[in-house]
């Protein structure tokens, strides 16, 4: 379903991807692991269309996302990390403009809206601006949108970031539900989210990716992920949860 061959993003002398290769096939959740600056969210805006690369390709269900944008951004639902939100508007105010967006038919505007806010449980929110909402709502309001239109393939850049425990707890769990029919690519820093979720991990350090495997296999020495990942990326969490 995602294509990335030798992928490479420069901001002069600095390399803030450095051929990276991967390759996410369907019917999974996936996590790219990695510490903050590792490379993660360059990584996403990219093959989300945000940003253009030096090199390399990226091809979503078959489009290249530089020549077919359009084709490849229809297949993918995104939540960056700090979700595009109009504080402005109310919730269901703020869907139903993510609907015409999404180019989703009139006639099937609202049960859309209404299906992603039941979805995600911010139906007893939907006639409030957005400003007064929880950082947890927000987040879940950001998910609303990733998910209009049923998109194959859902990408989350540091879902859980700001949320306290509970409602970290609860974004893992509508994750979960979410990879039962979709693709999900996973961006965290948080090794106990990726462990919580994740079917397979890529692990980048410094631009690279210098990990790929089945959590199982990543694991199968006995061996935590968190002592995995400090092996690889000479780097100690900054964060856990």
């Amino acid at each position: 379903m995602i294509e990335i061959e030798h992928l490479v993003k420069r901001y002069g002398e600095i390399s803030a991807v450095d051929d990276i290769s991967m390759h996410i096939g369907q019917g999974k959740i996936y996590g790219l692991l990695g510490k903050n600056g590792a490379g993660k969210s360059t990584t996403m805006n990219i093959m989300t269309g945000y940003i253009g690369a030096t090199s390399g390709s990226v091809r979503i269900c078959g489009h290249d996302i530089f020549k077919e944008a359009a084709k490849a951004k229809r297949c993918i639902g995104y939540l960056p990390e700090v979700p595009p939100l109009y504080t402005d508007m109310t919730v269901y105010e703020y869907l139903r403009f993510c609907a015409e967006l999404k180019e989703i038919e009139k006639k099937e505007r609202e049960d859309s809206v209404d299906a992603v806010m039941e979805r995600t449980k911010i139906l007893d929110v939907e006639d409030r601006l957005i400003r007064n909402l929880s950082k947890g709502y927000r987040q879940r309001v950001g998910l609303a949108q990733a998910i209009l239109g049923y998109p194959p393939i859902i990408i989350l850049d540091e879902p859980s970031v700001g949320l306290d425990p509970a409602q970290m707890v609860e974004m893992r769990e509508l994750i979960r539900e979410l990879g039962k029919e979709h693709t999900i690519l996973l961006s965290s820093h948080l090794l106990s989210e990726v462990s919580a979720v994740c079917d397979y991990v890529f692990i980048i350090s410094k631009g690279r990716l210098v990990a790929e495997n089945t959590l199982e296999e990543l694991t199968k020495d006995g061996r935590s992920l968190e002592e995995v990942f400090m092996e690889l990326t000479g780097e100690k969490e900054e964060q856990t949860a």
